[in-house]
């Protein structure tokens, strides 16, 4: 009995010896397929991390941001009507994008290109976003479920990701957040992100903005 419990303490010290080493940052990063109808619905986000002038001080007011991805005639072009709620007070866009190849592009008025990156969570989307305007370049990273919260390995990935990025840690929504109506009038939302990433003046402040919140509340 004695030899028989000593080669199971073996064997499970073995076991653990070889469990799977953690994912490389090569692997957290390389783009995964997706194809357009698994885009389709409604997406609710859940965190992220941007280096987008402002994006760290909104991130700490946001209350929730909902995406509802549509299809349209064109077999490449989704129509994305996005609601948001900013300390309790609601709006709405909508936009076109052109997704091929498991990309999404805006070419105009700015630039961005968004991929997918591999997340052990079933119905979510890890987004990796790069945005270009007037010589300027930003990276986001987020993620979007169609449920309320994920679970923390879910999180832990995310911020692996984030952390192969060199970005700061992600900030995560409260799951308790309340959406906004679906008839709210929505606005252009190229339009409204373009006037954001043309005000130079107004971004110096959001960047001011964006370390004073992680300052005084991280």
């Amino acid at each position: 009995m004695k030899s028989g419990g000593v080669v199971v303490l073996l064997l499970g010290l073995l076991s653990v010896g070889r469990a799977a080493p953690p994912m490389s940052c090569d692997a957290l990063l390389k783009p995964i397929s997706i194809s357009n109808e698994q885009m389709l619905g409604r997406w609710l986000y859940l965190g992220g991390s941007s280096d987008l002038p402002g994006s760290r001080s909104l991130g700490h007011l946001l209350n929730s941001i909902l995406l509802d991805i549509r299809a349209t005639s064109l077999s490449n072009v989704l129509t994305i009507l996005q609601t948001q709620r900013i300390y309790g007070e609601c709006s709405g866009m909508i936009y076109n994008v052109t997704m091929e190849n498991s990309t999404m592009l805006i070419e105009h008025p700015f630039y961005l290109k968004e991929v997918y990156l591999p997340t052990d969570c079933s119905d979510c989307l890890a987004v990796y976003e790069e945005v270009k305007s007037s010589q300027e370049s930003f990276r986001s990273l987020m993620l979007f479920s169609k449920q309320r919260s994920v679970s923390p390995a879910d999180v832990e990935m995310l911020r692996m990701q984030a952390k192969c990025l060199q970005m700061p840690s992600p900030l995560m929504m409260d799951p308790s957040y309340e959406l906004c109506p679906d008839d709210i009038a929505t606005s252009d939302g190229l339009a409204a992100f373009n006037s954001l990433l043309e005000a130079k003046m107004g971004q110096r402040v959001a960047r001011l903005l964006d370390r004073l919140f992680d300052f005084f509340i991280n």
